[in-house]
């Protein structure tokens, strides 16, 4: 995973020396919970606090419309209650509290609303979710004493992948800043368990970022006496 990472950034940093695209850094906090139902029974949940950070390229495409692909850490969870027992996390859980570090891949498409330097944009596509490792913390029923402990990834457990879809409404100045609104939608469960529960994350936040300046290359092609 650690090597797989380092190649993203490195085809980022390689693409913009190419093509003099723009790269971007942003960061901001989130709030976020999960579509979450058992035997197609909807479940109560709640939502936790969490961040994003990652960086992005800003691609032209064509007109006012951009390739805009992201890469970035987000930390992501939810609350829930149960009306019946299921695994996971355990079929003795009366509730979970559960807190998720991922890392996403995002190749969206960016719309500049306008053609002044100073501007709004929409930003939307889907991500590639990969559930790095979580902690969840759970009561069993009839007094049987509360679960604090790292989620079990596997073909029966949590699932390592996920994918979602992104929304981004936002602002772009002159001088790079860049503000934005995000709304994601889980369109693939994060469990893995025959028979068990649907998760789709939910998540809500707002960031801001800043895209560095890119200095031009000019070469002297005319003959030297």
């Amino acid at each position: 995973m650690r090597l797989f990472c380092l190649s993203v950034l490195l085809s980022f940093c390689c693409a913009n020396l190419a093509a003099q695209n723009q790269i971007g850094f942003f960061a901001g906090g989130q709030t976020s919970t999960a579509s979450y139902y058992i035997n197609s029974i909807k479940q109560k949940r709640d939502y936790k606090y969490g961040f994003q950070l990652g960086m992005n390229m800003k691609v032209p495409f064509e007109g006012n419309i951009y390739f805009n692909p992201a890469v970035f850490y987000s930390l992501k969870g939810y609350k829930v209650n149960y009306t019946q027992f299921v695994f996971p996390p355990d079929t003795n859980a009366v509730d979970n509290d559960v807190s998720l570090h991922t890392f996403e891949l995002a190749p969206m498409l960016q719309i500049d609303l306008g053609k002044n330097p100073s501007h709004c944009f929409l930003k939307f596509g889907p991500s590639l979710d990969f559930q790095l490792f979580g902690k969840e913390k759970f009561n069993r029923k009839n007094g049987g004493g509360q679960v604090d402990r790292n989620m079990k990834f596997g073909f029966t457990d949590y699932g390592h992948f996920s994918a979602n879809f992104l929304a981004q409404f936002g602002y772009e100045s002159s001088s790079g800043f860049m503000v934005f609104a995000q709304y994601s939608l889980g369109l693939a469960s994060i469990n893995n368990a025959d028979n068990g529960p649907r998760i789709r994350h939910r998540v809500y936040g707002i960031s801001i970022g800043h895209y560095l300046k890119n200095k031009k290359v000019i070469i002297d092609t005319r003959n030297k006496e």
